[in-house]
């Protein structure tokens, strides 16, 4: 042990690293002491958290307290892949899949009119060079909704409407990517413009990480299948989601899109076939936590970066880029969902949906990166980070905190506090019930004092007639908790099928993975 100490002390010596350590520990406790405050306190809670901790950095920049140099380089490969492979992961396929073509349609077609409407607006209205506005276009062409989502969970709006917007997010942060490498060596003038070359050069990232993403998908899938070590399985969704990352950019490929795709492979499948159900709690739960890390520090980090004499000095073409975007995504929200509309079969998308979705098009930590990643050659990049942070700002905190009341005017707010309610009611009559069934068992082995047990008995039997009789006034009062209940029993059921089919494929007894016929048989609610 001592000779551990006597390895590392010279390198915890070194003042570099030690102030390196000091300002993470800085960042860490201010980013997580401000999630925690936004829990705590109520008059907090109506404010994501995520936009609270921008807020922070906001403040802190006007005192010109600089916590860490943010390089895209911390986002790209530290910050987003993690981000990237959680949502993925809870993402259910089943839901993904139902609205799979307006998805696709949002997150290809929607950053060509976005990075269309942008290139042609700056260069009319702002008079910006061609550089600038296509490389503004392409920075701002990815959405980041987490703290409108998270929004959506805690409101309980429609899961649909979730679903279309992180699958968006999901999908159109690797074309926002490899859009803006193709069009960097067009705005730098080192490649010339053509049609045909684009397309196969977008089609080669986007299919090397897709394939490689699947390969690795599914490898961990059934390699998890061999043993059953929840942290081993937990430690090998870590290193998939930064290793695929790294190893799609390294061969040429997007790196988002495999980690996408890695993450809805595990979620979906190798969750299903290579661990049992406290495996994937213990998982999901791991992730959950990361992702709640991650965005504390990314968002605080985001706000403290701000340089606010830059934004007063292109302040113009910040106003224009904020109504270009405006415009440009309700074209391709509003434009692109009448013809999903059209052409699919299934449930359209309503206008107040359409509405939210238009609205809730934040820009967040893969623009910021993007922006900052723009070579130091080019002469307009202090306008270009200036530009597409202040259209951050604009989306996160204008549009992010008028979400709320805008699913209110559009009758769109969720009934989540009546199913918490609902939720924990169900849970207490479990628990009595239990309770009951452990104090007839003492009766029975005589391991109690009969009166004192049937005292007790008596206890539990009016604390559940009365938590019945409050059962039956909330489902009165709230007809839609049975389409909820049935909801809840039919996941339960489903959920029970796929993990016995697990448990025969982990048995060597079956080697394909088995759709679940109860699929089928019971009423869909959701």
């Amino acid at each position: 042990m001592h000779w551990i100490v006597a390895a590392i002390e010279p390198v915890l010596e070194d003042p570099a690293i030690e102030a390196n350590l000091r300002q993470f520990l800085l960042v860490l406790s201010v980013s997580l002491g401000v999630a925690t405050l936004s829990r705590v306190f109520s008059v907090l809670r109506n404010i994501p958290y995520t936009l609270l901790l921008l807020l922070v950095g906001l403040g802190l920049a006007v005192v010109d307290v600089r916590l860490v140099n943010l390089s895209p380089e911390l986002i790209l490969f530290i910050f987003l892949p993690p981000l990237l492979f959680e949502a993925a992961w809870n993402i259910k396929w089943s839901r993904l899949k139902s609205d799979l073509f307006p998805i696709l349609l949002y997150a290809i077609l929607g950053v060509v009119i976005c990075i269309l409407g942008l290139v042609f607006g700056l260069q009319q209205f702002a008079g910006a060079s061609l550089a600038t506005a296509l490389l503004v276009g392409a920075s701002l062409s990815a959405t980041d909704p987490v703290s409108v989502t998270a929004l959506f969970r805690e409101l309980g709006v429609d899961k649909r409407l979730t679903t279309l917007m992180e699958g968006e997010s999901l999908f159109n942060d690797g074309v926002a990517v490899v859009a803006f490498n193709l069009l960097l060596g067009i705005a730098l003038g080192v490649e010339q413009f053509d049609g045909s070359v684009t397309i196969a050069r977008f089609a080669l990232f986007v299919g090397l990480g897709i394939s490689l993403g699947g390969l690795i998908g599914f490898g961990i899938s059934f390699l998890t299948q061999r043993f059953d070590i929840p942290l081993v399985e937990q430690s090998l969704t870590l290193v998939s989601a930064y290793g695929t990352y790294i190893v799609a950019e390294e061969v040429g490929g997007s790196g988002v899109i495999a980690v996408v795709t890695t993450g809805l492979i595990l979620g979906n499948f190798g969750s299903r076939i290579g661990m049992n159900p406290r495996t994937r709690l213990v998982v999901s739960e791991f992730w959950e936590f990361l992702a709640f890390f991650v965005n504390s520090i990314v968002f605080l980090l985001i706000g403290d970066q701000v340089r606010f004499q830059d934004l007063i000095d292109y302040s113009e073409t910040i106003f224009v880029a904020i109504a270009i975007i405006i415009i440009a995504r309700a074209i391709s929200v509003f434009g692109l969902s009448a013809f999903s509309n059209l052409v699919t079969k299934g449930e359209n998308i309503s206008i107040p949906g359409q509405t939210v979705l238009w609205w809730g098009g934040l820009r967040g930590s893969v623009s910021v990166a993007l922006a900052l990643s723009v070579p130091e050659s080019l002469v307009e990049r202090e306008k270009i980070i200036a530009v597409v942070f202040g259209v951050m700002l604009f989306t996160l905190l204008v549009q992010g905190l008028t979400t709320q009341p805008l699913l209110a005017w559009l009758d769109l707010l969720g009934d989540q506090p009546t199913r918490q309610k609902y939720t924990q009611l169900v849970a207490h009559r479990v628990a009595l019930n239990r309770v009951l069934d452990r104090l007839k068992e003492l009766i029975e082995r005589q391991e109690v004092d009969e009166e004192f047990a049937k005292y007790q008995i008596a206890l539990v039997e009016g604390q559940l007639e009365e938590l019945q009789d409050d059962l039956v006034k909330l489902q009165r009062s709230n007809p839609e908790l049975l389409t909820y209940a049935a909801e809840q029993i039919r996941d339960e059921l489903l959920a029970i099928e796929s993990d016995t089919y697990a448990e025969f494929i982990r048995a060597g007894q079956l080697k394909d993975e088995l759709a679940p016929l109860l699929q089928d048989v019971l009423p869909q609610n959701a």
